[in-house]
Formats: structure tokens, C-alpha cells, sequence
């Protein structure tokens, strides 16, 4: 293997070991030693990968949310089915991701949000720009549904793209603190209301 294939592939490894580990602890409560520990790279290799850990921090996030999208696209972007039935689909795989217990990495934003938003101003902006990513692909996918006529909605669609994507982000926190699912499910029927399926 070129040693720039191996580089990449170590500096990938690292970043998927951290974001394992912080679904479940968190941004601040993880060492780097237990990510580099875990992943199985010499602790003295962190700072050819990254230049600090914020920057660390950083990169992990971006590679976290292009992968969100590239799921979210395959969901968003099925063909044979109808905006709505798309829409739907990607909140049915929202809920089963986010599990109570386990989360799997999926988390990403709901664990880490507000911790990171004020510890580090470039992986807010990450996450800024992951999560307006994601509304983006509601908002045409709402578009497409009302173009469709798969749904229809009171108002604009990036308001409502943006309230949905909110209220289900929010929705998967109150999952976590009150250990049930029941807050997702809440979220599906407004959804539904809100789009008038």
C-alpha cells in the first residue's frame, strides 16, 4: 500500500475511533490517548495528523456529517417513491439510530452540539455547516413533495425544514434523558401534521 494510501487510511481510523467514543462520552470527557489507544496508533503520530485537538476536533466532525449526508441522500434520493413516502423514510431511520442505549456513532451532532459550540469556534462552525447541510436536503425534499404533491404545507419550506430538522434534534435529546423513544415518536406525529399526511 502507497504510503499516502496508508497515511489516509490511519487518519480515517482515528477519526471513526473518536467518533465511536464520543457518541457515547462525549468531546471533553475523551483523551486523545483513549482514541489513539483504541484505534491503534502510536500516541507520538497524533500531531502529523493533526495540528491540535480542535483540530482533531474539527475533522471529526466534518468526516461525521459527509458521511450524514451521503446516508441521507441515499434515503432522500430513492427513486420509486414519492417525496413524502422519502421524507418519512429518512425520520423512520432517525429513530432507529437513535437509540436510547446505543447510538452508534449516529449521534454526532446530538451529543456533541451545545458541548462544542462554545469550547471552539471552528468546530461550531462545523457543525453549523453540517447541520445547514442537512436542512438543505429537507428543504428540497419538502419541495419536491410539494412539487409532487406527495404533501403540502402552511408557510415556506426552509422555515419548516428548519423546525423539523430543530424539533428533532431536540426530540432525540428528550429520548436520552428520559430513556424511551416516546419523543421521537411525538415528533413523528407532528411531522406528519406538519407536511398533512
Amino acid at each position: 500500500m502507497p504510503p499516502a494510501t496508508r497515511s489516509t487510511d490511519t487518519r480515517q481510523s482515528i477519526l471513526d475511533t473518536a467518533q465511536r467514543i464520543m457518541a457515547h462520552k462525549g468531546y471533553s470527557a475523551v483523551g486523545l490517548n483513549e482514541v489513539l489507544t483504541e484505534a491503534g496508533v502510536p500516541k507520538g503520530s497524533f500531531y502529523h495528523f493533526f495540528a491540535s485537538k480542535d483540530a482533531f476536533g474539527e475533522a471529526m466532525l466534518k468526516s461525521y456529517f459527509a458521511d450524514y449526508v451521503t446516508d441521507m441522500d441515499g434515503v432522500l434520493t430513492r427513486s420509486g417513491q414519492s417525496a413524502a413516502e422519502r421524507l418519512l423514510a429518512y425520520w423512520q431511520q432517525w429513530r432507529q439510530t437513535q437509540s436510547v442505549d446505543d447510538c452508534q456513532g449516529k449521534c454526532l451532532a446530538v451529543k456533541l452540539g451545545a458541548e462544542v459550540a462554545d469550547l471552539s469556534e471552528p468546530m461550531r462552525l462545523a457543525l453549523k455547516a453540517g447541520t445547514d447541510a442537512i436542512v438543505d436536503r429537507l428543504e428540497r425534499t419538502i419541495t419536491a413533495g410539494l412539487e409532487d404533491g406527495s404533501l403540502s404545507i402552511d408557510g415556506e419550506p426552509r422555515p419548516l425544514a428548519q423546525a423539523l430538522y430543530d424539533m428533532w434534534l431536540g426530540a432525540s435529546v428528550m429520548a436520552k434523558i428520559h430513556r424511551d423513544l416516546s419523543p421521537l415518536d411525538a415528533t413523528m406525529t407532528v411531522t406528519r401534521q406538519l407536511l398533512h399526511l
